[in-house]
């Protein structure tokens, strides 16, 4: 009879969810799940208000990802209104969204996996975590807060707060950038580069200590799908789709956005609240894709700032085409700091980046708008349909979270058939499981809307059912 393995829940990431392994006769991993178990229900409370209240309400989904879905939300107004927002505007959202990414991005890497790579996947989980982290590499858990600060106050000064700011609305933004706000942050942005330069250089030198994790952390083919530019660059605010295979050859590019419905399918399954997002042509689930950092650096043709370009093609020597190992979105991430920060000092030297024409007024054109934006978790989708007056019909979100989902699923169990082995659990055997979730970084509160809490316990019951093994974490 088999056995099974409950992880629940996983932690270290945003939101709550569990993993069950699945166990033959002889003791090995024949099936993995993720579950999330958080109930989805954001959208169809949505129904009924007007358009123009969702980029402040749709930020409420999330205390991290509140900027991507106020962009979203704003650029499904613009379609909308059928307006083309002032030039302003747009290098401000853009701005706005890269502070997103930064702090997004540093709390992944150094609050939430950074203690397993200093301290170790077999450390106790009373160190192994940031408090463990700060008493073992003060230096590193310092600047991992003071970068995190960086991008909140690159939110905080242009949206008024650094959580839930209600600033980018359908047509624009609500208030233009002071020139002392923007000296405030061009000032900064020197430290943030030293410490994203020291960083990866670090990281690089210890990437060698790793390679077990590496070659097993969802390490296996799939599509990769990102925005680019119109030169085919590296672009997280605006552009059109593109979608590569594993050998790093483009299947599709200048997908409009605005018809993810044509190429996009959402399944379900039983076991989860989680849909489960698939390219079209391919099928479910044979149309298995990822998003995110990972699959932004293996779609895009170059990144467009100097040391951020360098960077990337060094990072390009880890595969022959794509680079398909999940445990690679640590790198990615710390990639996508440095281009954010060289990016955002170019937006801050644009001279009408002070402009106060940040507004496009208008009234409801359309009835149908998409808005779609990078997350630093990957593409995010915001579909809006309206009545005449402009109260919402339907709406539909296809979060970053629920577009890995395939291959958050397939990487547990790959992770799982190489570490879970025999009858005898330990710490670090589970560790490296939930590991594999939090490279991908998941937002389980943005991919279901909800919230929640559980205890963990795992137990491993023999073919008779009685208890053989039990890890209980306070």
């Amino acid at each position: 009879m088999a056995q099974r393995i409950v992880i629940d829940p996983v932690t270290r990431i945003e939101g709550h969810a569990k993993i069950t392994l699945h166990l033959n006769d002889a003791g090995d991993v024949v099936e993995a799940r993720f579950h999330v178990t958080e109930f989805r229900g954001f959208e169809r409370f949505c129904e009924g208000r007007p358009f123009r209240e969702m980029p402040a309400l749709t930020a409420r989904i999330c205390g991290i990802c509140p900027v991507s879905h106020i962009l979203a939300s704003a650029k499904a107004g613009d379609a909308l209104l059928a307006v083309e927002i002032p030039e302003a505007a747009v290098l401000l959202r853009r701005l706005m969204n890269l502070g997103q990414i930064i702090q997004s991005h540093a709390l992944s890497f150094f609050h939430l996996s950074s203690p397993d790579l200093l301290l170790g996947y077999d450390a106790e989980p009373s160190r192994r975590n940031l408090l463990g982290l700060a008493a073992a590499h003060p230096d590193v858990a310092r600047q991992g807060v003071r970068l995190r600060q960086l991008g909140q106050e690159i939110v905080e000064t242009l949206g008024g707060r650094r959580i839930h700011p209600t600033w980018a609305v359908a047509g624009g933004v609500d208030e233009p950038l002071s020139a002392e706000g923007r000296d405030r942050l061009r000032a900064a942005l020197p430290e943030g580069l030293q410490t994203i330069r020291h960083t990866l250089d670090w990281y690089k030198r210890a990437l060698g200590t790793h390679q077990e994790e590496a070659q097993s952390f969802g390490n296996f083919p799939t599509l990769f799908l990102a925005l680019v530019g119109p030169d085919g660059g590296l672009e997280h605010y605006d552009g059109r789709l593109r979608v590569v295979d594993a050998e790093g050859k483009v299947v599709a590019d200048q997908l409009d956005p605005a018809r993810y419905q044509d190429f996009i399918g959402e399944a379900v399954e039983p076991w989860s609240y989680l849909k489960f997002p698939y390219y079209k042509p391919l099928g479910y689930p044979g149309g298995i894709y990822r998003v995110g950092p990972l699959a932004r650096l293996n779609v895009a043709s170059h990144c467009g700032t100097p040391e951020a370009d360098r960077e990337l093609q060094e990072f390009r020597c880890l595969g022959r085409g794509a680079v398909l190992s999940s445990f690679h979105y640590h790198y990615a991430r710390l990639i996508e700091i440095l281009f954010a920060l060289e990016r955002a000092e170019q937006l801050l030297d644009d001279p009408r980046i002070t402009s106060t024409e940040v507004m496009a007024h208008a009234r409801r054109n359309r009835l149908e708008g998409v808005g779609v934006s990078e997350a630093p978790r990957g593409t995010l989708f915001h579909h809006y349909k309206v009545r005449p007056g402009g109260l919402l019909s339907r709406v539909n979100l296809v979060i970053a979270t629920g577009q890995n989902n395939l291959a958050m699923n397939q990487a547990i169990l790959q992770i799982a058939r190489r570490f879970v082995l025999g009858e005898r659990l330990t710490e670090g055997m589970l560790n490296r499981v939930e590991a594999g979730i939090r490279a991908f970084d998941p937002c389980l509160s943005c991919s279901t809307h909800a919230m929640g809490q559980m205890p963990l316990r795992v137990q491993l019951l023999g073919p008779d059912g009685m208890l053989r093994d039990q890890l209980v974490r306070d």
